[in-house]
């Protein structure tokens, strides 16, 4: 990276002078480390402003506590064991790694066993953490041997694609054996149940290996503050460039992990962007479905209007798979049709003849989404250019606030542990200024601004139902004037007006900069389309053949 060599040598006497707990208060056992201290000096020059941390790794535990449980079977997993499975492992498709346990060359105790390895390995590495990981399931190589069990006895339930996959879940979404906490130190003992989603990724036969890291409480907590930090996770850091490039948010863990192969899938939630934003950033193919799609039950809330859980992963099939693996009608979420019952996603090679894809004239100087486009017109794709002009609406933070005031107090009585002392956004506020250094480092101004918001029942569902309608009709009418199916935007710059429309958008890779940041070709299609995000994202995903592997983690 050119900026931290050219700042090192100016820096270096400061940086040896540091203590190795400078900025922090002396009652948390954790305290940077040399390299910690010496990385933040530098990246206090950083020409990004977003760049320039305060902190890397979190005050409040000993990172090797992630792994601690994992210290016997961990001993008997060579280097050798890691290097020979390597093959079989990295960047493979859930299916390729299916037809290696099927042909004896992988169990999925050695699966399981080689991602907790290989998130040790890089995680204790001073050059390549990246803060991914915020606790893993201590009970994940004992589930991965029974799996091994129940396909060796031939039992049907091991047909199913996601069966004895590790999966990575947002670390806002339950999981009995591990506390939920949004990333923050107030939900530090969340011994919550499973979230609805979860119970269906068990029950189809998925390992949950732990939860990944977020931008905490799903980057509506602080302004200006970097995406992928939370208080108990650290800063999250993206391995194609962990000092260039931010991660996205908030499912900022879910992106990273995913990128560096440190599981096979992630689990993300998404009101605004925070599926496509990570996803784009880490040159990942992520899925934000329709809200009403996938159940929410268990999973801190932002918004119950516009909150939508998601698949994160390598390949369209592998979302595809892992959405499958969620899927069915929870009664307790309002805002789920009948059709979730058994709504199923199919990957196939469709023809794409009769559709119509609309491109934006705002990136017509963009030199990665031009080499998409024309790539795709070239293998038969209808473009339409379209003229969008959609601004994020002036109340959309107003709208969100008030919401997660509302329905984080509600999970708060009806999901948290009991152990759990806030239970509000005023309590909330409360606790984290009893120290702002350490629980809040960038502030909380997002929470201030909804302590401060006095709207009513009533205004806030009438404000929700304007802002809805105002983003429904903008896309419908857009969608009807030039007669697209699919809209072609860029990363997450198009998510606001998606949410408030409910429309799914799926993001696929694109490409690179000149820099090495990866970008995203993102699919917006009307509410529940989904299949025909998947028909386009395979043929999307062919053409481009965009994504490669950071290279520091091949």
């Amino acid at each position: 990276m050119n900026f931290r060599k050219f700042w090192y040598v100016a820096f270096l006497e400061l940086i040896l002078s540091l203590p190795s707990n400078f900025g922090f208060a002396a009652e948390y056992s954790v305290s940077m480390t040399e390299s910690e201290v010496k990385e933040l000096a530098v990246l206090a020059q950083h020409p990004d402003e977003s760049m320039r941390f305060k902190l890397l790794n979190s005050r409040f535990r000993e990172k090797s506590s992630i792994w601690e449980p994992f210290r016997e079977p961990l001993t008997k997993f060579a280097e050798n064991d890691y290097l020979r499975l390597q093959s079989a492992i990295m960047e493979k498709s859930i299916l390729e790694i299916q037809e290696a346990v099927s042909s004896g060359e992988l169990s999925y105790e050695e699966l399981v066993t080689f991602y907790i390895y290989r998130i040790r390995k890089m995680e204790s590495d001073d050059e390549r953490f990246i803060n991914g990981i915020i606790s893993l399931n201590p009970n994940a190589i004992n589930r991965a041997r029974q799996l091994d069990e129940i396909r060796e006895s031939g039992a049907e339930a091991a047909n199913n694609l996601i069966f004895g996959i590790p999966v990575l879940l947002k670390d806002n979404i339950g999981f009995e054996g591990l506390p939920t906490t949004a990333g923050a130190f107030a939900l530090n003992r969340n011994y919550s149940g499973n979230a609805y989603v979860t119970d269906r990724l068990i029950e189809g036969g998925a390992v949950i290996l732990g939860k990944a890291n977020l931008s905490e409480w799903a980057y509506f907590f602080c302004r200006d503050c970097p995406s992928g930090y939370s208080a108990l996770g650290g800063q999250t850091l993206n391995p194609y460039g962990r000092f260039d490039f931010g991660t996205g948010g908030s499912s900022s863990g879910s992106g990273a992990s995913i990128a560096a192969n440190y599981a096979a899938v992630a689990v993300g939630s998404e009101t605004s962007g925070s599926i496509l934003s990570p996803s784009s950033a880490n040159s990942l193919v992520g899925l934000k479905p329709t809200t009403g799609s996938l159940s929410r039950s268990g999973v801190v809330p932002i918004s119950s209007t516009l909150d939508t859980v998601g698949p994160m992963g390598r390949s369209v099939a592998d979302v595809a798979t892992l959405f499958n693996a969620m899927t069915g009608f929870d009664r307790e979420d309002l805002a789920m049709p009948l059709i979730s019952e058994d709504l199923q996603l199919i990957v196939r090679d469709t023809k794409l003849d009769n559709r119509r894809f609309g491109v934006l004239r705002t990136y017509s100087n963009d030199a990665l989404y031009g080499r998409a486009l024309d790539l795709l017109s070239r293998n038969g794709f209808s473009l339409q250019e379209v003229d969008f002009q959609s601004e994020r609406h002036a109340r959309f933070s107003e709208l969100l606030g008030a919401e997660m005031k509302r329905d984080l107090a509600l999970y708060l009585v009806e999901y948290a542990s009991s152990e759990i002392e806030v239970d509000s956004i005023n309590s909330l506020q409360e606790f984290n200024s009893i120290d702002l250094e350490n629980r809040a480092p960038y502030g909380q101004a997002l929470v201030d601004l909804m302590v401060d918001l006095e709207l009513t029942a009533g205004e806030v569902e009438r404000l929700g139902a304007d802002l809805r309608a105002w983003g429904q009709n903008y896309l419908d009418r857009l969608f009807m004037e030039f007669g697209i199916d699919v809209l072609f935007g860029v990363n997450n710059h198009q998510a606001s007006i998606a949410a408030l429309a409910n429309y799914p958008a799926l993001t696929i890779p694109m490409g690179y900069t000149d820099e090495g940041r990866p970008m995203g070709l993102t699919l917006i299609a009307p509410p529940f389309q989904e299949q025909l995000l998947i028909d386009v994202g395979i043929q999307v995903e062919k053409i481009l053949e965009a994504r490669r592997a950071p290279i520091s983690y091949r």
